[in-house]
């Protein structure tokens, strides 16, 4: 198995070179963006490719644009220390495979190219599902989010995801509960009262379901998690919510 590395840091490639090459994988190393992409013009074939987003000149996101442009079917993970959950959902419309954040173990990243590589294939005959509220599986970390159908009536606070770990097939649900006072504040500051079994909550509880397991690199113990906080972004979204 080939696996090329593109960041700019030397130690970050050292370091996941020597972790792969111990599993057996052959590893090649790119500085940046622009000698990533010289690597792949030059005729390189790679089962995976490891790809910073923080680098200078092409960042993450352009060079994976780019990557997928000319190899539409790369199996490409993207490792960060700055992202944000948006950076990751982005990345992976762009067609990343999975985002890994810094630091990581030497088994996290074994995990994650091994899981990568062994679901690619069934990536490039479907596209990934799209959840209830139209947001695709998320993959982070190695685990993969699938939102379930909200079934109960809209004023049910729960809704229920299943967290997967690509590695060993291994799944919990998770229960993400909407806090009835974060229901209340949005209803008095937006003037319009959002069920809390709505889209609208339905995707406050993938972003927070999703923002545990970036964190924590795993889902919660207990498999329940509260929406309690909602930023000054999503209070603008929410009085516009009716109108969309």
């Amino acid at each position: 198995m080939r696996v090329l590395i593109i960041d700019d840091e030397p130690h970050i490639r050292q370091m996941m070179r020597l972790t792969l090459e111990s599993s057996g994988y052959q590893v090649e190393e790119a500085g940046d963006g622009e000698a990533g992409l010289a690597r792949l013009r030059d005729g390189g074939a790679y089962d995976a490719i490891i790809l910073d987003q923080k680098m200078p000149g092409l960042d993450g996101l352009q060079t994976l644009r780019l990557i997928r442009e000319r190899t539409p079917d790369a199996c490409v993970l993207m490792v960060t220390a700055y992202a944000s959950i948006e950076l990751a959902v982005d990345a992976m419309k762009l067609g990343a495979t999975d985002f890994l954040r810094k630091p990581m173990t030497p088994e996290m990243l074994r995990g994650a190219v091994a899981a990568a590589i062994a679901v690619h294939p069934a990536r490039r005959i479907a596209p990934r599902p799209a959840g209830p509220a139209g947001v695709f599986i998320q993959t982070l970390n190695g685990f993969q989010i699938l939102p379930v159908a909200h079934e109960g009536p809209p004023t049910s606070p729960e809704h229920a995801f299943v967290v997967r770990h690509i590695a060993d097939g291994a799944e919990s649900t998770v229960i993400v509960s909407i806090d009835p006072e974060a229901v209340d504040r949005v209803a008095r500051l937006t003037q319009r009262r959002l069920e809390p079994g709505g889209a609208f909550w339905h995707v406050q509880a993938e972003r927070l379901i999703s923002a545990y397991v970036w964190t924590e690199g795993k889902p919660p113990a207990d498999g329940r998690l509260t929406v309690r906080d909602i930023s000054r972004e999503d209070l603008d979204i929410a009085a516009r919510w009716e109108q969309s």
